[in-house]
């Protein structure tokens, strides 16, 4: 169903930015929470927050009001926007609550599931990992199979699941069990993923260590079917659930098999057919150049650059492309057939090989900028630096805390000794194969992320009721 906007009054208010939407909604958020702790003898006090209050919503409505769209025949407008008839809004402490049964691990049998936020995916309702009842001493909070736990600590992080068997897990967490006469436990799942539940819950208080508030969210409005389309929308989503977890396995599959190819194929000890030629063992320095040529970008402040650093790297990004002015440190130049290796934290694997048509290329300093020697293949340079052979010599040889703060010395990193084959057709083999495995992991990946978005898609259409799955009862009519 397609659903038309309607034209703006001119004599409306001026349109509010996406940032000014937020600062107002927080207000009202901190002032709920303040008239609810207020005692009820602060007449006055509650009179004057109540007053701003109806201002502000007052000021949201009238933007509404301004940027209304043309209400379709079977739908009807509300607070949370426009839905169908036959839906409708429930504050969420109505049709779900917390599960507050807290209880101690040692109360529960020891291996009990015992689930903390770093368990739980970032935005894709999985439980990565779980601990037992007998690894924990502090309070926690009993599950059951069904609740839908939600992280309150970072909401933005979205770290949600739909519990599939008994538990308990960290106050961090909200176990929410449904109204099961109101609403299906699914389709509350499906509700806490959309971008309106976390903007709500990410209105929250503390700055260091923000917690979603319960004495806000639950007034949050839910748009809710009726029970059978709740089931059918949750059907729906699960099913994209379905393929994005499958294709997350393929993903990871690939990667274990691309993992014991390099094992096997870097060390020698599966030869690619057609060669038998002998292999050395080198330091990577006799294989390898270190570059060193710093620059002062900010020095060139209308030059134009292009410019990797760990940040981009740890997002999976492309390099920034930036003007001189705004970098602000020094960098190192990228010669041509570059290869970047991170001394940072080297037991976790960065590296990044540098596009040559790249214009004045420069990496952070935490970067070791490596070009390989005469007959030496840059491709099989990328993907000796890229294993995990390699890897583990560069945290043996690292100094500094463990974590984050571990670094390589250049010298030390050189000294590392590498296999490799003496043939310069050998190396470019291995690379090519390990380079096709490498673009069928990436094919999968823009797979899984186009999936990801027709599921956002899906949720912004369903959770609303611009498409419907269940015939409107004045349709079956």
């Amino acid at each position: 169903m397609t659903m038309s906007g309607g034209s703006r009054d001119k004599r409306g208010p001026p349109a509010m930015t996406t940032q000014e939407h937020h600062q107002i909604l927080s207000e009202i958020a901190a002032l709920k929470k303040m008239l609810a702790q207020l005692p009820e003898s602060s007449v006055i006090e509650r009179m004057s927050l109540e007053a701003r209050k109806e201002a502000l919503e007052e000021e949201l409505a009238s933007q509404r009001q301004a940027g209304a769209e043309e209400v379709p025949l079977g739908y009807k407008r509300t607070e949370a926007g426009v839905i169908p008839e036959d839906w409708e809004i429930r504050p969420l402490g109505d049709i779900a609550s917390i599960r507050n049964q807290k209880i101690l691990p040692s109360n529960v049998d020891p291996d009990t599931l015992c689930v903390e936020l770093e368990h739980i995916g970032q935005g894709n309702g999985r439980l990565l990992e779980g601990s037992t009842a007998r690894n924990s001493t502090s309070s926690k909070y009993r599950f059951f199979t069904g609740d839908v736990l939600f992280g309150r600590l970072r909401s933005y992080l979205r770290k949600y699941w739909h519990a599939s068997r008994d538990g308990i897990c960290t106050t961090e967490i909200w176990p929410l069990m449904v109204n099961e006469g109101r609403i299906d436990s699914r389709f509350l799942y499906a509700t806490i993923q959309s971008d309106r539940f976390i903007e709500a819950a990410s209105i929250s208080y503390g700055t260091h260590m923000p917690r979603a508030d319960w004495t806000v969210m639950k007034n949050f409005e839910v748009c809710l079917p009726p029970l059978p389309e709740q089931r059918a929308i949750a059907a729906a989503l699960y099913d994209a659930d379905g393929l994005i977890g499958a294709l997350d396995a393929l993903i990871e599959k690939k990667r274990a098999i691309k993992q014991a190819a390099m094992q096997q194929l870097l060390t020698g000890k599966k030869r690619l057919p057609g060669f038998s030629g002998e292999w050395e063992i080198e330091q990577l320095g006799n294989i390898a150049d270190l570059h060193r040529q710093s620059v002062y970008p900010a020095n060139f402040p209308e030059t134009t650059f292009t410019h990797y650093s760990l940040p981009a790297f740890d997002d999976k990004q492309h390099p920034v492309i930036e003007l001189g002015i705004a970098i602000k440190s020094s960098k190192f130049l990228i010669p041509q057939d570059a290869v970047l290796v991170s001394k940072l934290n080297p037991r976790i694997p960065r590296v990044w090989l540098p596009h040559n048509a790249d214009i004045n290329a420069v990496s952070s300093t935490e970067f070791l900028i490596l070009t390989p020697k005469e007959n030496i293949s840059r491709s099989f340079l990328f993907m000796l630096c890229s294993s995990p052979v390699f890897y583990e010599k560069m945290e043996l040889s690292a100094t500094g805390t463990t974590g984050s703060h571990q670094r390589i010395n250049p010298g030390d990193a050189l000294k590392i000794q590498l296999q490799l084959p003496i043939d310069f057709k050998e190396q470019t083999a291995i690379a090519a194969v390990l380079s096709d495995m490498d673009a069928e992991i990436a094919a999968l990946e823009r797979r899984r992320g186009k999936v990801e978005q027709i599921k956002q898609g899906m949720m912004q259409q369903l959770l609303t009721g611009r498409i419907r799955l269940v015939e409107p009862p004045e349709a079956a009519a």
